[in-house]
Parts: structure tokens; sequence; C-alpha cells
């Protein structure tokens, strides 16, 4: 499959992994820490994930290790996983969830403004910019409490740190992606990602013993609802959501990839509302619909794209 014209089908189902699969994992996350530390278990997530996909290489004779390859790749996992996936579990603990979700969907303006090499694709016209800025502020009016303001500052000494940590995590995240992208390593989608994994599950385990939250933690004591949310995080999150996300980042630009961190806050309110029994407003309806012409104002010049190819091609 050729990076400049991948399978219409492909992409359709790499970005409902990203947009829906990566939504559910918030909550899996949330069940995860019911009865596993953060670090902890981002460590067991990524290191039983890359392990899967190692073996899986290792059997189809794709894992060759050449110092590119493992040092590119783990300096794009730590980057991507460590700095961007779990700074959102960490500061979680203090701020939240809904400013939290809010502060990660500032990832889109990062693309945008640290990948310099699509900047005449992103400014060609106002509908990526224009697009940007109507799923962020769809993302505000779905999380936003009404009468309150997400930005009060309440009694914590945590709290302007854990909003810094989420905004350096933001441009981690970005940093990560785009070295994948521009500076990949010569292997396999699935080798990199396996390394990239090991090397972020490596760097939270440290982090874990270090901040010492093993102190008191006891295996036994984990409840069956957070082993079943971890093995869900590892098979769909780690290993099928995040090698779609690293396939998508070759064959589209990473801006418009990015725009799964305004559909997931959709998921994750959707789910529960079906599951949890939680209610969905009249202004949450609308905010999601707002969500969702944002999204589709930044994916329609490529989309206009495809249809002028396929026009040219009958």
């Amino acid at each position: 499959m050729s990076e400049t014209s991948p399978k219409p089908l492909a992409v359709l189902l790499a970005f409902a992994a990203v947009y829906i699969i990566w939504g559910s994992t918030y909550l899996a996350a949330l069940l995860g820490l019911e009865s596993i530390p953060p670090f902890l278990m981002a460590s067991m997530r990524f290191l039983l994930a890359g392990l899967l996909l190692y073996g899986w290489c290792l059997m189809k004779g794709e894992a060759k290790l050449t110092a590119q390859t493992v040092g590119r790749n783990a300096l794009s996992g730590i980057l991507m996983l460590f700095g961007g996936t779990v700074s959102v579990i960490w500061a979680e603990q203090f701020i939240p969830s809904g400013l939290a979700a809010i502060l990660v969907t500032t990832m889109p303006f990062w693309f945008v403004l640290l990948d310099r090499r699509q900047w005449s694709v992103y400014f060609a016209s106002w509908l990526i910019p224009g697009g940007l800025v109507i799923g962020f502020i769809g993302v505000i009016l779905l999380l936003a409490q009404p009468g309150q303001t997400v930005l009060v500052r309440p009694p914590n000494g945590q709290y302007w740190l854990s909003i810094g940590v989420l905004l350096l995590g933001g441009i981690f995240w970005t940093v990560g992606s785009l070295y994948a992208k521009y500076r990949p390593s010569s292997a396999s989608n699935t080798f990199n990602g396996s390394l990239q994994l090991l090397a972020a599950g490596s760097f939270s385990g440290l982090t874990s013993l270090v901040s010492g939250e093993l102190a008191g933690f006891r295996f036994e004591e984990v409840t069956l609802k957070s082993w079943l949310a971890l093995v869900y995080m590892i098979l769909m999150g780690s290993i099928l959501t995040y090698l779609a996300y690293l396939w998508l980042l070759k064959v589209r630009p990473p801006a418009i990839v990015s725009t799964y961190a305004y559909v997931n806050p959709v998921i994750a309110v959707l789910l529960g509302w079906l599951f949890a029994n939680e209610s969905l407003s009249g202004r949450q309806l609308l905010a999601l619909a707002v969500i969702l012409v944002g999204v589709l104002l930044v994916n329609l010049p490529k989309y206009r794209a495809v249809a002028k190819s396929s026009e040219a091609t009958i």
C-alpha cells in the first residue's frame, strides 16, 4: 500500500479506531485506576502490549534490531506514550476530568503550529484552522458545567502544576508523533510500535518505582474490574488503535489525524449515557453537533482532493 494512495476503507477503519476505541479507553482507564496506581498501570499496559507485538514480529521474521530502529522508536515512544498519555492519567488525580479533556483537545493546535512541513496544507484555506477552532469550542460546550467556569482555581496546590503537565504532555505527544512521521526507522509499522510501547512501558515502570507507588501495593488486591479494563486497554487501545494511529500519521497530515482528540470526549459522553445511566442534555447534543461540524471542516479539503482524483481517473 503506497503512502500517497491508501485504500479509503483502510483509512476509514483506522479513523474509526482512533475516534471510537481511544474514546472508550477513558472509561477503561478510570476503572483500572480503582485499584492500580497510574504509573504502574501504564507500565503494565505498554510492556505487555509491546511484548505481544514483539513476539508477533519474531514469528514473522520482522524483529531485526538496529541502533537506528531502537533509538528512534525509544524516543518516539517515550515522548508520545509516556509524555502524552501518562501525563493525562497523572493530572486527572488533581484536576476535574472535564478540564483535563478540554486541555487535551489543544493538541491539534500544537500540530498546526509545529508541523511546518504541512503549513501549505493547513493554511491553504480557512477550513482546517476554522474547523479546529469550531471543534475546540464544541468540546468546551460539551464538558463545561452550566453556571461554572472550568478555570476557577480550587484550593489545591497541584492544580496549576497539573495544567502545566497536561499542556506539556500535549507538546510531547505532538513532537513524538512528528518525529515518528518524518524520522521513521526502516522497520515495519508493527515492529516500530512494539519498540515504542516497550520503551514507554520501561520508562513508566522506572517512574513507578522511583515515585514510591509500589509501597503498599498488592497484586491480590486488584479488582477483577481493573484487570478486565487493563486487558481492554492492552489489546484495543495499545495494540489495535496505536498501530492504526502510527499508520495514519504516514498517510494523512498529522493535524487531521489529531482530530481524534475532539471525538474522544464525544464517545466518552455517549458511552456514559448508554452504559452508566448518565443524562444527555440538549446542550450536550448541540455540542456534539458543533464538534462533528468542526471535524468535518478539518477533513473537507482531503475529501475534495480524493473526489477530484477519482474524477480524473474516470
